[in-house]
């Protein structure tokens, strides 16, 4: 495993707090939604006015002082999740057709390389209770054009409320807003996630307004997405870790072959990876190419162990028949 640090961190790389074989989510709780199935949709700002409110709501100030949402969800114990995801046909569906030329790489950033992964991913922010939190996401290939996938933790608490003032931020650079600020219209998650806090299925699919009437990926292009793959491939996640050692000023990344999640029982998938909070919901690739900085999406990171024998590893969830179905139901919003 090979991770790109920022120009301030070439120095070793500090764990998760320490103790217990309790997991932690990198990203945060939210409001009740309606459930059918495996999906929970929750409406979030549909009006113009409303679109406006968060969008002003998201000053450069709040952004800065959005607090990493892992500490929403500490403590959780996922021994509960258990059982086989759900798999089906491996199916992928490819990369947006349209894409923009992809921005020249991050100078001095965390991350090396180039391409579209710098312009698809991107950090989200949220509030909940009054405080305002932030995760990662990444745009992704979709009939609508307007799909963000991201944690299940990053839009809703599991179980509990849905997040308020939900905005995602592509290609965020220290600050820098390239792109704009996209607002969500639907927020998406799975029931099992909602209900129980299931982080087997710790994946949510955040459907956006259009910004200055463009459509998300007509504007930063969308990368494919697979479900059904196969399991204990060499992957790479990338995401905004803002917790100690970094800073969440800018893209991070670390890579690797994924392994079973043998200390807590849990049905995903493992990276040995330092990235920290901040980066929950930042995208996972399988056939990632460093030079042109796509791949396909294959999950996003979910949680850490606070001790034991993975607790260096980042787990996220595996995209099986339930994510199919919440990825399908998102793109037709």
């Amino acid at each position: 495993m090979r991770s790109n640090l920022s120009r301030t961190l070439l120095g070793g790389l500090a764990a998760l707090a320490l103790g217990g074989s309790v997991a932690v989510a990198f990203g945060a709780p939210s409001q009740a939604s309606e459930g059918t199935g495996d999906i929970a949709v929750h409406s979030a700002a549909t009006t113009r006015a409303a679109q406006d409110r968060v969008t002003d709501y998201w000053t450069p100030q709040r952004m800065r002082e959005a607090v990493p949402a892992d500490v929403l969800v500490a403590g959780k114990d996922k021994s509960s999740a258990g059982g086989t995801v759900a798999a089906g046909r491996p199916t992928v569906v490819p990369q947006a057709a349209a894409k923009p030329a992809p921005t020249a790489a991050f100078v001095g950033g965390y991350y090396s390389g180039g391409g579209e992964v710098v312009d698809t991913t991107g950090k989200v922010f949220f509030t909940l209770a009054g405080v305002n939190y932030v995760c990662s996401g990444s745009a992704v290939s979709s009939g609508n054009k307007d799909v963000v996938l991201t944690a299940g933790h990053c839009v809703n608490e599991g179980p509990g409320e849905f997040a308020t003032n939900w905005a995602f931020v592509p290609a965020y650079d220290d600050g820098a807003r390239p792109y704009g600020t996209f607002t969500a219209r639907q927020l998406t998650t799975t029931t099992q996630w909602q209900n129980s806090g299931d982080f087997d299925y710790d994946v949510a699919f955040a459907v956006l307004n259009t910004l200055n009437g463009a459509h998300l990926t007509d504007v930063v292009g969308g990368q494919a997405i697979g479900f059904n793959q196969a399991r204990g491939q060499y992957m790479y996640s990338f995401g905004y870790p803002a917790a100690n050692p970094y800073d969440g000023s800018d893209i991070a990344w670390c890579h690797g072959t994924v392994v079973q999640d043998t200390f807590g029982g849990s049905s995903d998938q493992g990276l040995d990876c330092n990235l920290t909070g901040g980066s929950s919901g930042g995208p996972w690739f399988v056939n990632y190419s460093e030079s042109t900085g796509v791949g396909v999406l294959n999950s996003v990171n979910s949680f850490k162990y606070r001790g034991g024998s993975m607790r260096n590893y980042m787990f996220g969830p595996y995209l099986g028949d339930v994510a199919q179905t919440l990825y399908t139901s998102a793109s037709s919003l």
